[in-house]
């Protein structure tokens, strides 16, 4: 077929209009033809659907009145968009207090693991300590070591300095690097602090900086997507736990949003075993989660092309 010319030496037409549409199907290369896009297309389009399903699911189930929550024919969208669902559960949580102690736990927690954490990994990847390879390997030990291990002494030193049922338990590890995930931030800080290049740190100390100043002055500017990464894993993680506050605030009353919803399910739960289900059982559920994951989601949403921009220079797309 390539020898197919005419007296001329050019291509027939028709021979030329079938590569042209085999260009555009297929593509010179694998990935630019038309068909490969349609693959790529259709994959994004189910991942999509997989995780907007629940949302979309929560979002039209918890705006649903009675008649609609009993009509079987009424699926995704409802006759009526009825706010009362929403409103018992803003009453339930306690939202305002709620959320302003869950603001409050998750700010702190990620700035503090933001800095510190900071100051661990930079020691770990550039300065000469003694011991460091055998430290950084305890520090990976805590990977290993779950937190169920080391809560009852944690509870036990808490009770002790009359720390129970205050956030401070939760708050002031992170000031020490520690906390939720403090080991991953530490890794994903000396992972960044290792790529730089070391004339960096040559001319600062030429120009008579001291380790203090480099750090502050030259490494951290630097790190800001290192920086956004650990701060938004940190605020989310630390918003989402239940675990941690469960133990600490047990007998508080004003609890973090997630410890509210787990309250509320109890609640519910148990109305239902002495009364029986009620209709609206689900729909108040989907609204206390609702109220639980709009401040992340707001968070992420101005957020979301610098800490994209993070997790690429930071490797933790490797």
């Amino acid at each position: 077929m390539i020898g197919l010319r005419t007296r001329n030496g050019k291509e027939p037409a028709l021979w030329s209009w079938l590569l042209d549409i085999r260009y555009k199907l297929i593509g010179r290369e694998a990935d630019k033809g038309l068909l490969f896009r349609i693959f790529i297309y259709l994959i994004l389009l189910d991942t999509a659907y997989i995780y907007l399903k629940p949302i979309l699911h929560m979002v039209t189930t918890m705006v649903k009145n009675a008649d609609d929550l009993l009509d079987p024919a009424v699926n995704w969208f409802p006759r009526v968009i009825y706010l009362g669902n929403l409103q018992d559960a803003w009453e339930w949580l306690k939202y305002p207090k709620a959320l302003a102690t869950s603001l409050t736990m998750a700010l702190a927690v990620a700035l503090l693991q933001t800095m510190s954490c900071a100051v661990t990994g930079y020691a770990f990847a550039r300065l000469k300590v003694p011991f460091k390879n055998v430290m950084f390997f305890f520090l990976l030990l805590t990977f290993i070591v779950p937190m169920q291990v080391t809560i009852l002494p944690n509870i036990i030193y808490a009770r002790e300095l009359g720390l129970l049922n205050t956030i401070y338990p939760i708050i002031v590890p992170a000031f020490f690097g520690l906390g939720l995930k403090g080991a991953l931030f530490v890794i994903i800080y000396r992972q960044f602090f290792s790529t730089q290049p070391k004339e960096l740190e040559e001319a600062a100390r030429i120009d008579g900086a001291s380790v203090y100043k480099i750090f502050y002055k030259v490494m951290m500017p630097l790190a800001k997507p290192a920086i956004l990464v650990v701060f938004l894993f940190s605020f989310i993680w630390t918003w989402n736990d239940f675990y941690l506050p469960s133990m600490y605030l047990a007998d508080i009353e004003t609890a973090p949003l997630s410890m509210g919803i787990s309250r509320i399910a109890t609640a519910l739960r148990q109305q239902a075993e002495q009364y029986g289900p009620s209709v609206t059982d689900e729909a108040i559920r989907m609204s206390t989660t609702f109220l639980m994951i709009v401040p992340p989601m707001l968070l992420y949403s101005f957020t979301q092309r610098w800490f994209i921009e993070g997790v690429e220079r930071t490797g933790l797309v490797e």
